[in-house]
């Protein structure tokens, strides 16, 4: 039998990158839209530490959403 090819920290640990990769991106997205919209070395600053809360938030949002989903399709999967 075949098992997982990846250890359960090895899991973690990329899961754990994916999460902080995802809501850096989203906080320097915000910084590059507020360059482009010609905004002052503050407000670049201000726009890209909003969007590391707003990356955070969303984050945060989406695990919750989907730990509800896989309980409810784990629900309607029939048992064997």
């Amino acid at each position: 039998m075949v098992g997982p090819s990846i250890t359960d920290d090895e899991r973690r640990v990329a899961n754990t990158r994916l999460q902080v990769g995802f809501v850096v991106l989203v906080g320097i997205s915000a910084g590059l839209v507020a360059i482009q919209g010609g905004a002052t070395p503050l407000q670049i600053g201000a726009a890209v530490v909003a969007g590391l809360v707003l990356g955070g938030v969303l984050l945060y949002w989406l695990r919750r959403w989907s730990a509800q989903f896989r309980r409810e399709t784990n629900r309607r999967r029939p048992r064997r």
